[in-house]
């Protein structure tokens, strides 16, 4: 029986969770069952997290048996490819007043007000501003823009909503008029159009942007989603899951949607025909049984939805945090951990292909031993990354295609350049130089990056 009540990293006298890593599963059962390709339980997940161990740390031997059931399942499921994409970060805005305990992207939307003294640091583009790196970005090759911001107070999905948010007189809806700040961000829907350059591919809206975009009404998430495909978003990034489990997020972000709200954009995402990403943030007041719930709701719902493409962990970084600086956290999660999420995950999401290594988080040596634990997708050049930067991350640079073959080929794996959906593949030939991308509408294999 597993009794690693919590990851090292927690002064454990701080939380009293209902979910802590006990089962009545063992460790070798489950390993049993990771190799045979049976669908895994959630107390099965724990027992591979946990490598069975009844005493804090992890057992190396069994942690290697773990990675090596990962790796050959990838092997059957994706082959040998590790696929990469040419694609840009656009965040909009730092401003927030969400207040999350794992976040130090954001800054206090107060003081983005015009009447506020005193400088930032921030940044908020209007949607021409928006429209010029984009359209920048593309005649360099790029053909994917992920787009994930503060919640602005200004912000509306369209000038409908903001006349509904103008009006109301609920003190309750983070609402406050654009005339109040420095900048005007414009609406949802004004920021996609302006993005929505030529034929590339928009990669926004996550569930807690689209509850923002429809606070104050009686919109479903569908009408939300569908509005906003309409002005131009094609796919939804599954970030703002942190932990699927409530009794965590009221630690680490309080004042966001809960885990029901989360669950039910998704699946509004995919009804009306946007491919959508999940994602998991490990690694910090967390333990693997939280851990394994959220995997279990991320299967539960691409068998609803079937609409997943990848699934992303997302280590904790935790420099620069208030869960670092109020003591709540002393780090984030060990590599063992990293290695077995990035396995457990393999083995798990039966019914998703593609598992993310995100060398942002790890870095190049760790992320590339990430596609031997079962990834198989290597992220992006992300030509801009400012959230895990700005919380501490050593490694959010932009890197290019040169960079990924020669990484990609040394450890013996086929490069591929992909489209966001997976749909179009293009292997990459090392000896066939320069190297650059060829799948977007101006790409013409003309390297990235100098």
């Amino acid at each position: 029986m597993s009794k690693q009540l919590f990851s090292p990293n927690v002064p454990r006298e701080n939380f009293d969770f209902r979910y802590v890593p006990d089962t009545n599963q063992h460790f070798e059962n489950a390993l049993a069952k990771a190799r045979d390709g049976d669908r895994l339980t959630v107390d099965d997940a724990v027992e591979l997290l946990t490598t069975g161990t009844d005493c804090d740390g992890i057992d190396r031997q069994r942690k290697e048996q773990v990675l090596e059931a990962a790796d050959r399942r990838r092997a059957g499921v994706v082959g040998e490819e590790v696929t990469f994409v040419a694609n840009l970060n656009n965040n909009v805005t730092t401003a927030c007043n969400t207040g999350c305990q794992f976040c130090n992207f954001k800054d206090r939307s107060e003081q983005f007000r015009t009447d506020h003294n005193g400088d930032h640091g921030g940044f908020t583009k209007t949607p021409a501003e928006s429209r010029a790196v984009v359209a920048d970005a593309l005649e360099r090759g790029i053909y994917e823009v992920t787009s994930v911001s503060g919640l602005h107070p200004a912000f509306a999905l369209n000038a409908d909503h903001r006349e509904l948010l103008e009006r109301s007189e609920r003190g309750d809806l983070n609402y406050r008029s654009p005339e109040a700040y420095d900048v005007d961000p414009g609406t949802y829907c004004e920021q996609l159009r302006a993005m929505s350059v030529d034929d590339v591919h928009l990669h926004s809206m996550t569930p807690e942007e689209a509850y923002h975009a429809r606070r104050g009404t009686d919109w479903s998430y569908e009408e939300v989603y569908g509005r906003l495909a309409d002005a131009g978003l094609d796919s939804v990034p599954g970030t703002a899951a942190e932990i699927l489990v409530d009794e965590v997020r009221e630690v680490i972000c309080p004042a966001k949607i809960d885990t029901r709200e989360w669950l039910d954009a998704m699946e509004a995402a995919a009804a009306v025909g946007l491919d959508t990403t999940a994602t998991i943030m490990y690694g910090h007041v967390d333990n693997e049984a939280h851990r394994a719930i959220h995997l279990k709701r991320i299967r539960d719902l691409q068998d609803r939805t079937g609409a997943i493409t990848e699934f992303v962990p997302l280590s904790f970084v935790h420099h620069d945090t208030p869960l670092f600086d109020r003591g709540m956290v002393d780090g984030g999660a060990s590599r063992h951990e990293d290695e077995l999420m990035i396995a457990v995950s393999r083995l798990f999401l039966d019914n998703v292909d593609h598992i993310q290594s995100s060398w942002v988080k790890y870095g190049d040596a760790q992320g590339l031993k990430m596609l031997t634990c079962g990834a198989d997708d290597f992220m992006g050049t992300i030509l801009s990354e400012e959230i895990t930067t700005r919380a501490g991350g050593k490694f959010g640079e932009c890197r290019s295609f040169e960079r990924y073959v020669e990484m990609i080929s040394a450890i013996g794996r086929v490069p591929v350049e992909r489209s966001t959906d997976y749909r179009q593949r293009r292997r990459i030939d090392p000896d066939d130089r320069p190297h650059g991308p060829r799948l977007g509408p101006k790409a013409d294999g003309t390297p990235l990056l100098d």
